[in-house]
């Protein structure tokens, strides 16, 4: 069997993208996964032995030594509980055997092991483990990420507010617009989006084996029990508490971030798409490596390719989390166990995503507009102030003006003389031609540039 390395994994996320992705390992890996599972079953003891309610338990004389088996968790430590998983057939359990082996090590600790795991079921442990990873990812990488991606597309939209070019609707030439403004477009769209991101609560529940906290209660049947598991899993983890659930925390929450990730992603999947039809037309140039090859056989090419690998990985990252979201909240009764393998893949909708961030990045980052030709084309489509003409020949009552325009613009390409001319033959004041002959196709921005540069 071949070693496993970035050359054999069998996922490109581990593979050929393994360093694009490492920063993901410290959050959603298998070892990632134990070590949070370890933090909520320590934490968890820590609580109940801190609420003063559980005489029994009292308090532990030496909790720091159960924050350091946190703190000093291994991948030594990872292996030792999956050689355990690989004899008893259960992840949890494994955990909780690991951490009772820690605790009879310390005489003080020793006594108290059996209230390790105490009234909980393991989708207590296994759902606020993953809040926890989805918490940290979010925070530590994809976040981050996304900011980053936005603001260079903010600054783009600065630097180009004024770089007036020939819009296309239905791929037809249309009203001019500024390269600022269609990249604050972008801007604005992904703003909005990440606000609603950070809005989202990551949610957790802590209540038993099908969410009526049946085991405590029956423990302890004096202690309010929700309103402990409510400040454990708030103050003490810092997630949202989910107070009606069945075995499973009902996974809404995560389907509502899976839906508005989705959402972030089709939203670059346009500007992915969009870039690469500016630069197919030559709107952009890409800045060169000299020692990069762009083909095997075509010497001259520099190809799009930051812009086409974001929208395949975007793709594929979208397919991940719409999965997520219509499959994770469906659990057959009190639960079923459909959901374990693919909250597994929660990591690889977070890896596809963040290679495509990197990519935007780093293609927009490789942008040089091509002003000449922005200008070029619009000197060429005097067409397009069909629609100011008309829309001020109205004004002053000049009739059918949108037909005469339809006339001498529709499917064709007017030159600067011919608009004139036509301008010359109108029964208007002198003063409202000139007003019409002072119209440019480069000047017919509207707020364009405005727009761009108040984002």
């Amino acid at each position: 069997m071949l070693e496993l390395t970035p050359l054999t994994a069998a996922s490109p996320l581990d593979g050929r993208y393994a360093q694009s992705t490492a920063a993901l390992r410290e959050h959603f890996s298998e070892y990632a996964l134990i070590k949070a599972r370890v933090h909520v079953e320590i934490q968890w003891l820590l609580h109940l032995s801190e609420s003063g309610q559980l005489p029994e338990l009292g308090e532990i004389n030496n909790p720091q030594f159960l924050q350091e088996v946190i703190s000093k968790f291994s991948c030594k430590d990872a292996e030792k509980i999956k050689q355990t998983e690989a004899t008893i057939n259960h992840d949890v359990k494994a955990v909780e055997y690991f951490i009772k082996d820690q605790m009879d090590t310390v005489p003080e600790l020793k006594p108290l092991k059996e209230f390790m795991h105490f009234g909980l079921t393991s989708e207590d442990v296994n759902n606020l483990a993953y809040g926890l990873m989805i918490k940290t990812g979010l925070n530590a990488v994809l976040r981050p990420a996304l900011n980053e991606l936005n603001s260079a597309l903010q600054a783009k939209a600065h630097e180009y507010a004024s770089a007036a070019m020939l819009s296309r609707t239905h791929g037809q030439t249309a009203s001019p617009t500024t390269m600022g403004k269609e990249f604050a477009n972008f801007y604005s769209r992904l703003e909005r989006q990440l606000n609603i991101l950070g809005s989202i609560n990551i949610l957790g529940k802590l209540n038993g084996a099908v969410g009526n906290y049946n085991a405590l209660h029956a423990a302890y049947p004096d202690i309010n029990w929700p309103a402990i598991c409510q400040d454990f899993v708030e103050t003490r983890l810092g997630l949202s508490f989910n107070t009606h659930t069945t075995q499973i925390e009902n996974h809404d929450g995560i389907a509502e971030l899976s839906h508005t990730l989705a959402r972030i992603n089709t939203i670059l999947l346009d500007y992915s798409q969009d870039a690469w039809a500016y630069i197919s037309r030559a709107y952009f140039k890409l800045k060169k490596k000299a020692e990069e090859v762009g083909s095997s056989t075509m010497p001259h090419k520099v190809n799009p390719i930051d812009f086409e690998n974001a929208e395949g990985n975007l793709g594929l990252a979208n397919a991940l989390l719409n999965f997520f979201a219509q499959k994770l909240p469906v659990s057959r009764l009190q639960r079923d166990l459909s959901d374990s393998t693919v909250m597994r893949n929660l990591g690889s909708a977070f890896g596809y995503s963040l290679l495509a961030y990197q990519s935007l990045l780093r293609g927009t980052g490789k942008l040089e507009l091509n002003t000449d030709l922005l200008e070029q084309e619009l000197d060429q489509h005097w067409e397009v102030l069909a629609e100011p003409i008309q829309m001020i020949l109205r004004k002053h009552g000049i009739e059918a003006p949108y037909e005469q325009l339809k006339a001498l613009t529709r499917g064709n390409t007017v030159t600067q003389t011919e608009l004139q001319a036509f301008i010359d033959q109108l029964a208007i004041d002198d003063t409202i031609k000139q007003t019409l002959k002072a119209l440019t196709p480069k000047t017919y921005t509207g707020y364009a540039e405005t727009l761009a540069t108040e984002q």
